[in-house]
Formats: C-alpha cells, sequence, structure tokens
C-alpha cells in the first residue's frame, strides 16, 4: 500500500477549498497510517513558530530520550562482550587454518597480520543471565541483566571516519544528518530552555573523534536539529554568558526587534525552515544563559551520587561528570545525549592497534564506573524505563595479533558488538553470535541499518515513516533498509 505525502493544513484549504471536512479526513488517514506525521518542512504551523516543540509519536513508544554511550575507536568484541572461549584452542595459529578465504585487506595495517591470538582478560559469567564479562568491567558486569548485547553487529568500512559516518548517520560519507538530529527533528524536545541534542567529547586532550563535528551534524535537515556540542575546557558552550554591560532587559529588547524582522521576512517566505531554525535559535541561546548553568552544575548533586558516579577518582572523573551531566540534561527534558570515549586515533582511543591489554584496560577503567553509576542512578529513580541506553563504537577489531610492538588488533568491519538498556529493552539477553573465533558475524547479523530502525522504534517512530524531502526525493535515517530487532525488546 502507497502512503500518501503530507501536505499542510494551509495548502489544502487555499488550493482545494474543500474546507475543514479535509482535514478531518486528513486526521483519520494519518490515525490508519496511511498519511505521514507533518514534517518540518511542509508544516505551516507549530513546526515553523518552533522547530523543536515536541511531536506526536507514530504509536506509543517505550522511551522518550536517548543517551549514547559513543565508544570511539572501535572496541574489541572478543575483549568486551563476545566471550570466545573456542579462541583459546586456536590461539598462535594462523586465521587462514581457521578461514583460508581471510584477506589482508579485512585489517587496515594489512602487513602486519599475526596469529590469532585469545583474550588477555579473565572472562566470569554475571548476574542471573550468566553473561560472561571480563574483568575490565566488575561495575558494569552488575548490569548484565538490563542488557541486551548485540554480539552479531556488522558494517562496510575498516576505516575510522566512514565507519564513524555510518555509525552516526547510516552513510559511509558526510552529509547525512546523524542519529541524534533525526531523534529531535522526529520528536522535538521536552526543553523550551535547553537544546534537544548535546554532545560531550574527551575532555583529556585526545581530541575530537575523526570527522569531528560532521558526526553530530543535521546534515540537509534544518540546522536546529545538529548537535550542541559541549566543550571539553572552559565555558561548555560558547557565548553562554550575557556580554559585560548588556542588561537582561536590553538583550531581551533586542531580541524582540530582530524576532520582528525576522518574522516579517518569514512571511514572505513560507516554508523556510533554515529562517525559523535561525530565529528559534536565537530565543534558545537567551533561554540557555538561565538554564544551562544549573543544569550543568554538578555541585548541586548530593555528595554520594557524586562518588557513586566516580566523581574525585583521577582515573575516571572526567567521564563520571559526563555521565552525570548527561543525567542531569535527559531528566530536563534533553532529547538525545551522545559522549564519546576517547579522543583521535589509536592510543588515543578504543583504538588498540598496540598493546590491546593495556589500551582496553585503559579506557574502560575511564568508562566502567561511570556508566554503571548511570545505570544505577536513573535505575533508582525511575528514568532508565524510558531513556533508552546505548554502547557501541564505529566497527570491532580482529582476532588475530597485529605485529609490530605488543599485541594489539587491528580494525574488523564484519564483526562488532554493543548493547542496549533501558526503555523498552529486554534485559539479560545475548543476540546473535560470530563464528567461533570472533572473525565474522555469522548468526542473526545486525546491521547498522538495524540498530538506527530499533532505536527509533523505541521511541515510537516507524523508521520508514520518519522522512525528510531532499533533492527531490525522500530521505530515512535507514536509507532503504533496516529492521527492526523484535527479539531484544521488551
Amino acid at each position: 500500500m502507497t502512503q500518501l505525502d503530507t501536505v499542510s493544513r494551509r495548502a489544502i484549504l487555499q488550493k482545494t477549498g474543500c474546507g475543514f471536512g479535509l482535514l478531518g479526513l486528513a486526521g483519520l488517514l494519518h490515525d490508519e497510517g496511511l498519511l505521514h506525521s507533518v514534517t518540518a518542512e511542509e508544516s505551516a504551523g507549530g513546526r515553523m513558530l518552533n522547530p523543536l516543540a515536541p511531536q506526536p509519536t507514530h504509536f506509543p513508544p517505550k522511551a522518550k530520550r536517548v543517551i549514547w554511550i559513543f565508544i570511539n575507536g572501535g572496541p574489541s568484541p572478543v575483549d568486551t562482550w563476545n566471550y570466545r572461549p573456542e579462541l583459546t584452542k586456536w590461539n598462535g595459529k594462523t586465521i587462514r587454518e581457521f578461514d583460508p578465504q581471510f584477506q589482508d585487506t579485512t585489517g587496515f595495517f594489512k602487513n602486519a597480520v599475526g596469529n590469532l591470538m585469545q583474550s588477555p582478560f579473565k572472562f566470569t559469567p554475571r548476574g542471573q543471565c550468566g553473561k560472561m564479562v571480563p574483568d575490565i568491567f566488575p561495575y558494569l558486569g552488575e548490569h548484565v541483566d538490563r542488557m541486551a548485547v548485540i554480539q552479531s553487529g556488522f558494517t562496510e568500512s575498516n576505516n575510522h571516519s566512514p565507519a564513524l559516518f555510518a555509525m552516526n548517520t547510516g552513510f559511509a560519507r558526510m552529509g547525512f544528518p546523524c542519529v541524534g538530529s533525526w531523534v529531535t527533528y522526529g520528536l522535538g524536545s521536552e526543553s523550551a530552555n535547553l537544546p534537544g541534542f548535546v554532545v560531550m567529547s574527551d575532555p583529556k586532550g585526545r581530541g575530537l573523534p575523526k570527522g569531528h563535528a560532521a558526526n553530530w551534524s543535521a546534515g540537509y535537515l534544518p540546522g536546529v536539529y545538529q548537535g550542541t556540542w559541549m566543550k571539553p575546557t572552559g565555558d561548555p558552550i560558547d557565548n553562554l554568558n550575557r556580554p559585560a554591560g548588556l542588561t537582561e532587559t536590553s538583550q531581551r529588547k533586542s531580541l524582540d526587534l530582530l524576532r520582528q524582522f525576522n518574522t516579517l521576512h518569514q512571511s514572505q517566505h513560507e516554508g523556510d525552515t533554515e529562517l525559523s531554525a535561525r530565529i528559534e535559535s536565537f530565543e534558545l541561546a537567551y533561554r540557555m544563559q538561565s538554564a544551562a548553568p544549573e543544569a550543568l552544575d554538578l555541585a548541586r548533586e548530593p555528595r554520594h551520587i557524586q562518588e557513586l558516579y566516580g566523581i574525585g577518582d583521577e582515573q575516571c572523573d572526567h567521564f563520571a561528570r559526563q555521565c552525570l551531566t548527561a543525567r542531569r540534561l535527559v531528566e530536563r527534558g534533553v532529547r538525545f545525549v551522545q559522549i564519546y570515549s576517547g579522543g583521535m586515533e589509536n592510543q588515543r582511543s578504543w583504538d588498540g592497534h598496540n598493546d590491546i591489554e593495556g589500551n582496553h584496560r585503559q579506557f574502560a577503567g575511564e568508562t566502567d564506573k561511570p556508566v554503571a553509576a548511570l545505570l544505577s542512578d536513573m535505575a533508582a529513580n525511575g528514568l532508565l524505563e524510558d531513556t533508552l541506553v546505548v554502547w557501541c563504537g564505529e566497527f570491532g577489531r580482529l582476532p588475530i595479533a597485529q605485529t609490530g610492538g605488543k599485541p594489539g588488533r587491528d580494525h574488523n568491519p564484519h564483526h562488532l558488538v554493543c548493547w542496549l538498556a533501558g526503555g523498552g529493552v529486554r534485559g539479560g539477553v545475548s543476540y546473535g553470535n560470530s563464528d567461533e573465533v570472533g572473525y565474522k558475524s555469522v548468526e542473526n547479523r545486525v546491521h547498522i541499518n538495524d540498530l538506527h530502525a530499533t532505536i527509533l522504534h523505541l521511541l515510537g517512530m516507524d523508521h520508514e515513516r520518519l522522512t525528510y524531502k531532499y533533492n527531490g526525493r525522500r530521505f530515512r535515517l535507514t536509507d532503504v533498509a533496516g529492521n527492526v530487532i523484535q527479539d531484544i525488546l521488551s
């Protein structure tokens, strides 16, 4: 059955003269799923006045907001959430003995292919589900009964930048909207005084992820849906403080005058979403001057909560602050928060080409306690029930040793792992699997499009109906693919 494109109420009245009876028919068609929800570029009503206004879902949601812990650099599946006991048997043997079709181009350093290497970490069963967890996650191991671990992910690119773009936008090239932008475009924001989509990056001088701000870009969507990057040092948001000598009254008068000019111009250019986004950005920035400092003030949290997250612990203090900030933001209505663990490549992120044991032990030590505290804290106050938490990077790593230094692991797009917890997720589940050494995902394989479709589904959105018309065609986050992973839903 073909879905009909939505036109605005004003266009229906002006072009057809059919009156409000046709509007009632449009409402019935929408309720039956035969008509798209009104989209930002088509609406002449509420969204043109406020592009971040809360929007209705396609069906009742299980989650209202998302916190994505982005494991930047590519975590190794066999050293994190996909225990492969058979890898011990194959330890020291060439991967071609296991898979004669193996090609050096699977990784990034084709001249540094060593032998199969067992995990250097000790795995033990945790929780009632008995999930095998490495010793680098002592705190997160306490939450496995809340997690749905996807053990069969895969992607197409073995290079950081395109793989990051693919995981964030569904496309392995620049210029497309990221997941956070699609979510805020589809749902709007629950906060009138804070951004709908916030991004936090590594604060320890290790840089931004490859591709930088393109990872949280709104692409061809209106700019208001782009992620607001919080700077890791100094003032977290530029121009948050009112300039010296400018009073609140004079600033408000200036903005009112500017809004009058912009609104007059907008009335002559109906459908200009960038102009409405610009108007809203000025107003949001003004409201944030009072709301953001309060939301970002972690000193307001009880001491036991700060200690729970690891604030004051030299190893994880920076990530603890980001996780606690994320909780404060989502409980104040921010729709989507993304936190990047690690910066650029190699030892500055989870990109363990050299010394996989030291690399993963370090970054797990920075994130394990804070992320576990985030789950515990939100579960205690009821926030986890309708907040989706995602732990995922851009690809996995090979089960073989990369030579040339302390044993590391090269990139592997054929097998990646991630987990979800919170709103609408069935806990204590391990979905899919790889081959016995962790080289390729083989059972219930999950593509990035499937992950994105599942995230949108939990938020009450049909990934095939959430579209945006650009360059003459309707685009969506999942392009022309994607299936909801029903087996991990509660």
